[in-house]
């Protein structure tokens, strides 16, 4: 399993100098996360961007990654606003790989409990999940990523209508 860390406000910390949630180039959130588990996993920091910043190049970058992985399964943890147009984008390419996307409504620093049960939950889906294909997991719910949307007016993801 592959974990990929792209940013958003899963990772965003306070910047005592600007004033702002910042997405800073670690992988503390995750690392944070993780450090009580004993799953074998790698991990690797790829973008460090609020969503709204990712572009193109980026999801070829993320696409491009994921080609030349020996692992069959991947976990991307992604900022939520675009968290959607990655996943279709992933999902026009791979057929024959299992891609989860997780990411949080608050940051990791400021609330640990959604990014840990999102990221908890990523987990234990992708190492059971039989059938390829591009899935969300966001508030406790899982599914193909073109079943789930972000509900912007309410803050939550939820099952298309």
């Amino acid at each position: 399993m592959l974990i990929l860390n792209c940013g958003g406000t899963f990772n965003k910390r306070y910047n005592k100098l600007s004033g702002k949630l910042d997405v800073p180039f670690d992988n503390n959130a995750i690392e944070n996360i993780l450090q009580s588990t004993n799953i074998e996993y790698d991990l690797a920091g790829l973008i460090y961007k609020d969503s709204l910043e990712i572009s193109l190049d980026d999801r070829k970058m993320i696409a491009n990654i994921i080609m030349e992985s020996k692992d069959d399964t991947f976990i991307i943890v992604h900022g939520t606003d675009t968290m959607g147009l990655t996943a279709e984008f992933l999902s026009e390419i791979f057929k024959d790989r299992k891609i989860i996307l997780t990411g949080a409504m608050k940051p990791f620093e400021i609330d640990s409990i959604e990014s840990s049960l999102n990221l908890g939950i990523t987990i234990g889906f992708a190492n059971t999940v039989q059938d390829n294909g591009v899935y969300i997991c966001m508030n406790g719910i899982i599914d193909l990523h073109n079943k789930l949307i972000k509900n912007t007016k309410l803050g939550k993801f939820e099952f298309v209508k």
